[in-house]
């Protein structure tokens, strides 16, 4: 059973995450000091400053920046389970970095893993708060069992995950401290290309590194997250900076010449794996959202405008959409609907297949990316001006924006179904299939979602569920029925890739 599986069920790579990629964030904060409700977002001074180009003024002003990020820059420490089988993260680090071992990189991992006692990866992180709320990347997270937290003096602490967002590349932590340095939330929609930056964070094992550099362009739709299959609904609109950073950056500080936090520092662009030029930070309005969103409702309030789209700012992509379609459609500015999903809030307000939106909120769409930041950093029920063109004319429309489910609502983690809380959703195995290998029940994993309960105990999309609980599954409903107003020790049993056999466990959400 086990070779015949092994042919069969689709390939699944076993790794652990890497602190690899370097990603920085930044956060604008309204802070009522006079409000009860202590929040870790503060409001700057000022959004935006620039450094002279006088050479003292310049160092001057790195100096103060400096002084003031790298207390509030820590380290994070990823430990996994030796025997976990988790889909490697490496993946998403070869995109950006290369393979230094030729290929051979994620061989290497599995044949060095890290024992129980070290950690499977490090990055970095930024403290928002002065009661422990820190803010990273998701997939400096991903997969962790325990999250040690190490400040600029040496301490250490363990961290509480409080939720993350692979759509984003967002997750927040919180350590039981107060009274620690923290960083102010600078308005990322006012930076200017030519800015002067600074990137802080723990590049190659090498703590509290500065490194200088411009914005060298804004609103960059890069590919990385869609390209890895993490997030069901990415959105990339980052800041492109010169500023040196290489592995161990990830989810550390992308600031302004005040010491500001204007991004969180998630990736480079790199054919070595090291610093070549490029790299990416998510912008600190959108980090903002979302770990607004983790802390008050549990989980991120996603509104959709429910258009299917081509991005007109692609030349290759349109290109192959009117040779597919045998359509003539002209390259340009905007974002062109090519349909609609279903409970369409667009298409209620009178959207067609054919406009091109060229603004949300007379902000200025000219590509994906944007149509992305400015749709993703909504909630559902919020409402939208649309600005498209029909037939050559500009129109105008207000659309009330959804979620997945056509709701218009915000919901919390005790609205959420049994699939959601878990990670998973699962198709039934056909009677044939069972049959033919010799299963008695079972179901197919689709749609695991990184970091989710399912994720963190080896399971990824493909592998077999047999039972829960010790009760046989042969479709969702089973599953569901099994789990509805469950609390307490879960037991999977399930089927791997090799057609091992594994029983493992979590505690219900």
């Amino acid at each position: 059973m086990k070779s015949t599986l092994k042919k069969l069920l689709p390939f699944a790579v076993v790794g652990v995450i890497s602190g690899a990629t370097t990603v920085g964030t930044l956060q604008y904060f309204n802070h009522d000091s006079n409000s009860a409700d202590k929040s870790y977002f503060t409001k700057s001074a000022s959004d935006v400053t620039f450094a002279g180009m006088n050479s003292s003024a310049v160092g001057d002003d790195f100096v103060k920046a400096a002084k003031t990020t790298v207390p509030a820059v820590v380290t994070i420490k990823n430990y996994q389970s030796r025997t976990a089988n988790r889909a490697s993260e490496q993946d998403l680090f070869d995109f950006f970095f290369g393979d230094p071992f030729g290929g051979r990189g994620q061989q290497r991992q599995r044949q060095q893993q890290a024992p129980d006692n070290m950690p499977s990866g490090m990055g970095s992180g930024v403290i928002i708060s002065p009661d422990g709320y820190i803010i990273s990347n998701n997939h400096v997270v991903a997969g962790a069992n325990k999250l040690e937290v190490v400040l600029s003096n040496k301490k250490s602490y363990i961290a509480t995950l409080v939720g993350t967002d692979p759509n984003t590349d967002i997750s927040l932590l919180k350590i039981e401290e107060k009274g620690l340095p923290y960083l102010n939330f600078a308005n990322s929609d006012n930076i200017e290309v030519g800015q002067w930056v600074l990137a802080v964070g723990n590049p190659l094992g090498l703590n509290s590194t500065v490194t200088a550099g411009i914005v060298s362009a804004k609103g960059r739709g890069i590919g990385i997250l869609s390209s890895q299959g993490k997030a069901a609904n990415p959105i990339e609109s980052f800041i492109q900076t010169d500023a040196a950073i290489n592995p161990g950056n990830s989810g550390g500080a992308l600031v302004n010449t005040n010491g500001d936090l204007i991004g969180i520092n998630s990736a480079i662009q790199s054919t070595t794996g090291y610093y070549q030029g490029y790299g990416f930070a998510v912008p600190s309005n959108l980090a903002r959202k979302i770990v607004e969103d983790i802390k008050k409702f549990g989980i991120v309030q996603r509104g959709f405008l429910g258009v299917q789209s081509l991005d007109l700012s692609n030349d290759l992509q349109v290109a192959a959409y009117n040779k597919e379609k045998k359509t003539n459609i002209k390259a340009g500015s905007g974002v062109y609907v090519t349909g609609f999903g279903d409970n369409s809030g667009a298409e209620d307000a009178g959207l067609k297949v054919g406009d091109v939106i060229t603004k949300i909120d007379n902000t200025a769409v000219t590509d994906f990316a944007d149509l992305s930041i400015a749709i993703g950093s909504k909630r559902p029920g919020d409402k939208v001006a649309v600005t498209y063109v029909r037939n050559g004319k500009e129109n105008m429309t207000t659309v009330t924006l959804k979620d997945q489910k056509g709701g218009t609502s915000t919901r919390t983690k005790a609205d959420l179904s049994v699939t959601e809380k878990i990670g998973a959703e699962f198709d039934p195995l056909s009677e044939r299939f069972k049959t033919d290998y010799g299963l008695n029940s079972g179901v197919v994993a689709k749609n695991v979602t990184e970091g989710s309960e399912i994720a963190k105990i080896g399971i990824v999309d493909n592998y077999i569920v047999i039972e829960i609980n010790g009760k046989p599954v042969n479709s969702q409903k089973d599953v569901e029925k099994i789990l509805d107003k469950y609390s307490g020790n879960v037991s999977v049993k399930f089927v791997d890739a090799y057609g091992q056999i594994y029983t493992r466990g979590f505690k219900m959400p």
